[in-house]
């Protein structure tokens, strides 16, 4: 036992007024509970209890330090208390960083609800879509989409898969054709989420297993809105996230193509630093994202 420990224990004899019921309460063995009162004894140079066959009291000297342990052991039980309350009620601030085409589209009202919920936790969301280092640059949680990669430093919880799919409008599909394979993709109009360098293929998975297909790329951007605009604006078949698509496809001013084929899976990951303790603030939001979008999410619920 440590000193706090046969503090405790001394203090249960002397309530109980011996060791057998104060071992009983504590739920100890007598002959630990005895050897932790004589250790405090030897410690401090004087005799605490006066024993007897019948029972047990504390000396003077006892019974001033009785008093003395039970004002220490009220604080420190307080002071754990404090920190258990502060732990399970989240205060403070919560960085947050997000894709910018996820957090505009779906993030903004949960965020709301969380604040409106909690109303202690302050709020800084930041949303972009290049790469963030979440420890160097400091974010409790960052909302990630693609494949989770194994980190010392990170945990990455999985929210829900990110489903991508080709989609184009009815209007373009009616003037061009709608393709009826894969490889007819390099004679359509193709809007590629990315960069130049990366815009000459699709890799899509299909009947016909995992390949890569040769597309004729028209528009390139990083940002899946401004395709999904092109995209309903009847200017070519867009391969992208149905987080983005979703409502489109639900409205009818996109369509589904070549619903066999679809890219690897990916998915929505929340990033959060590897600490013993969570903080409540980055448990509970985290929480509330699974719940929010666990499942199957609210923009897949029509193909």
């Amino acid at each position: 036992m440590d000193r706090l420990d046969s503090m405790r224990a001394f203090t249960r004899v002397v309530d109980e007024g011996g060791f057998a019921a104060a071992a009983r309460r504590i739920g100890l063995s007598r002959s630990v509970v005895n050897k932790a009162v004589i250790n405090l004894e030897n410690e401090l140079g004087v005799q605490l209890l006066r024993r007897s066959t019948r029972q047990v009291t504390p000396t003077e000297t006892g019974l001033a330090f009785y008093d003395r342990c039970i004002r220490i052991l009220d604080d420190v039980d307080e002071a754990i208390a404090a920190i258990k309350e502060l732990q399970e009620r989240p205060t403070g601030t919560l960085r947050i960083n997000a894709p910018m085409s996820f957090g505009t589209l779906h993030l903004s009202s949960l965020v709301a609800e969380f604040m409106a919920t909690h109303p202690d936790v302050h709020v800084e969301l930041v949303l972009n879509d290049r790469f963030v280092d979440p420890i160097e640059e400091g974010f409790d949680v960052t909302l990630r989409v693609g494949e989770a990669s194994p980190s010392t430093s990170l945990i990455a919880r999985e929210i829900v898969p990110a489903k991508r799919v080709l989609c184009a409008s009815p209007a373009y599909l009616e003037q061009a054709g709608e393709p009826r394979s894969p490889t007819e993709l390099r004679e359509h109009r193709c809007l590629h989420y990315g960069y130049l360098d990366s815009g000459s293929q699709w890799r899509l998975v299909g009947p016909d297993g995992d390949r890569t297909y040769a597309i004729r790329c028209v528009m390139w951007s990083n940002n899946g809105d401004v395709l999904k605009d092109a995209a309903i604006h009847d200017q070519g078949i867009a391969l992208l996230p149905t987080f983005i698509v979703g409502d489109a496809l639900q409205e009818g001013e996109l369509r589904t193509v070549l619903p066999d084929y679809a890219p690897p899976g990916i998915t929505l990951c929340a990033l959060y630093p590897r600490h013993r303790h969570l903080s409540a603030k980055v448990r509970l939001f985290v929480d509330m994202l699974e719940d929010r979008f666990g499942g199957r999410p609210y923009w897949d619920l029509v193909e």
